[in-house]
């Protein structure tokens, strides 16, 4: 029915109506987001079309963000940012993320359920708790918009003939928004098939046919997002990814009611566990009276309630201590920190199983789902919702931005050598000394560095070069004129995809003693010299675009053979 995605688009509209009204929720990850899209949109104004590294970050001597956190929630941010006001960037992104999840729990709940049962399901999805936690308390834009994703895999996985087409989608989905949720979805994946080929599958070949198409399907997602995974997997040895998974942020910390001593962090944790026992009330509720009518309707004959029920009870497992051995031995599991997460697949399994528990519903479901919407936005905004404080706000990042004042740098994107504690917030783009560990001239000392070392305390007598404008994209030139041979420091972090040429020759950086805070030093001779930095594809990035192409010729040519198979038929 077309009225159906309207009443899915007036629920995500409720649910963003108090930011509107009462401005940003300045959760978690609320600075992390917006920065990044405020950096790849300058990128994009400047023609960089895949950006692959931040140039604000670590107070513009920048980090490889882009490499390793998936393109698309980044690259969404930043196209709103290029259109629309800064400071109604993070609602615009919020409504469009609500209504995609809407509008796939929709396509969901409609196979297993009819109309007036499918949007009721589809718009307490978009407003159930843990949905309004990530958007309001975390800010976890990049979970928020897997969250959409997540109702086309159970959908590829439950319908009665899984296509391999069907499957590969929301994988690259979910790799390409959000590295956990990506994780937890082909373990989701992976579970669900093997209950259909343990429990429900009838005959030697259709088991075979189910795990081929899987293991295709899977194949096939993989191999579209492989132009952001192989370069993530193989370059995290240049960076301290380690640095996502310390003390409090470890699967560990993080079962339900948990205590790490860290009060804002326990205050989450215990938010978080109140929503996953609600959620759990629900679902084996919904389960429950789902098994109670199936022998009393065929509408659920389609559905393998069998599956989901298994789903729901191992999430409830995963939840707790006793899933420890799971988290520390299953493959990066443990780089999903917090076990709550996977409360974003209990959302969908509970909307679904309310799909096909409530069949009979009438036209009224609609306008009561969205009473309910309102009634649990207006509780959520209520307790989710974050204040911002004045360096948080979108109009001060947004002018530090426009002036080059650099942003915080990212532990774990910060390259191997790099110590974070010695970089200085007003470094200048580019400075000249005989010593190639000398500070800036005039820059003041983080209040969390170590001792001078004896490099830094020696007279560095640093000349300035003529210094061009901080640079926001690559490739840029910096113009040097340099009294004698000595050396150029860049405020820019060495890493492997960097590129120099020094007055039209191949350059190299200076690495005999490098420097803590991971700054770029090249020897520079006597005079004038134009130094010219660009990015250069390495051979993981490379092989990463060239796979991806193949895999998305592949993709396209199947969509295109099942389409004529249906014409024919």
């Amino acid at each position: 029915m077309r009225r159906d995605p309207i009443l899915v688009l007036c629920a995500a509209l409720i649910a963003t109506v108090p930011l509107l009204l009462n401005g940003d929720s300045c959760g978690h990850d609320f600075v992390f987001h917006t920065q990044s899209w405020l950096d790849a949109a300058e990128q994009l104004r400047h023609g960089t079309l895949l950006p692959h590294w931040t140039f604000s970050s670590a107070y513009n001597a920048g980090e490889p963000r882009f490499l390793f956190y998936p393109p698309l929630s980044w690259m969404l941010g930043a196209t709103l940012t290029l259109i629309f006001p800064i400071a109604l960037v993070p609602t615009l992104y919020t409504f469009l993320i609500l209504s995609f999840a809407g509008l796939a729990m929709l396509r969901l709940a409609r196979h297993f359920a009819p109309p007036n049962a499918a949007v009721f399901a589809a718009i307490l999805y978009v407003a159930n708790p843990y949905m309004l936690f990530t958007a309001y308390e975390r800010s976890a834009y990049a979970e928020l918009l897997a969250a959409a994703w997540l109702p086309l895999l159970l959908l590829a996985a439950l319908r009665l003939r899984p296509t391999i087409t069907g499957i590969a989608l929301p994988i690259a989905l979910l790799w390409l928004t959000n590295a956990p949720a990506a994780v937890m979805g082909c373990y989701v994946l992976a579970f669900l098939f093997a209950t259909r080929l343990i429990f429900i599958a009838k005959s030697g070949a259709e088991r075979l046919h189910l795990a081929i198409t899987a293991t295709a399907g899977t194949a096939l997602g993989l191999a579209l997002g492989t132009f952001y995974l192989i370069p993530a997997a193989y370059e995290r040895r240049f960076v301290q990814i380690a640095m996502a998974i310390i003390p409090g942020m470890r699967f560990q910390d993080n079962f339900l009611f948990g205590h790490t001593g860290d009060g804002p962090h326990d205050a989450v944790l215990h938010t978080a566990s109140l929503i996953a026992i609600t959620l759990l009330a629900l679902t084996f509720a919904s389960l429950a009276t789902l098994w109670l009518r199936s022998h009393r309707t065929r509408a659920t004959h389609n559905l393998p309630a069998l599956s989901i029920t298994a789903l729901a009870l191992a999430i409830a497992l995963l939840v707790t201590p006793l899933s420890a051995p799971i988290w520390a031995h299953f493959p990066d599991l443990a780089f999903l920190q917090f076990p709550w997460r996977i409360l974003a697949v209990l959302a969908v399994v509970l909307a679904l199983s309310l799909a096909v528990a409530l069949l009979n519903l009438n036209r009224l479901a609609a306008p009561i789902a969205l009473a309910m919407a309102a009634a649990l936005t207006f509780a959520s905004i209520h307790n989710f919702r974050q204040g911002c404080e004045a360096e948080d706000r979108l109009a001060f990042r947004a002018q530090a931005f426009r002036v080059h004042a650099g942003f915080e740098p990212t532990d774990e994107y910060t390259p191997t050598s790099a110590d974070n504690d010695a970089l200085r917030s007003d470094d200048p783009p580019v400075w000249l000394s005989p010593d190639p560990a000398a500070i800036a001239p005039g820059s003041k000392p983080n209040p969390a560095a170590q001792p001078a070392t004896e490099g830094e305390t020696a007279d560095p007598r640093p000349v300035t070069a003529s210094l061009p404008p901080t640079p926001v994209a690559a490739p840029f030139t910096v113009a040097i004129d340099a009294p004698k041979s000595e050396f150029l420091i860049l405020n820019l972090r060495q890493y492997p995809s960097w590129r120099f040429l020094l007055n039209d020759q191949v350059a190299q950086a200076y690495t005999e003693d490098p420097r803590d805070d991971g700054l770029t030093v090249l020897a520079v001779p006597r005079g004038h010299s134009t130094l010219q930095i660009a990015w250069h594809r390495t051979l993981d990035q490379q092989i990463g675009i060239a796979l991806s192409v193949f895999a998305a010729t592949a993709y396209v040519a199947l969509i295109l053979r099942t389409r004529s198979r249906r014409i024919e038929a």
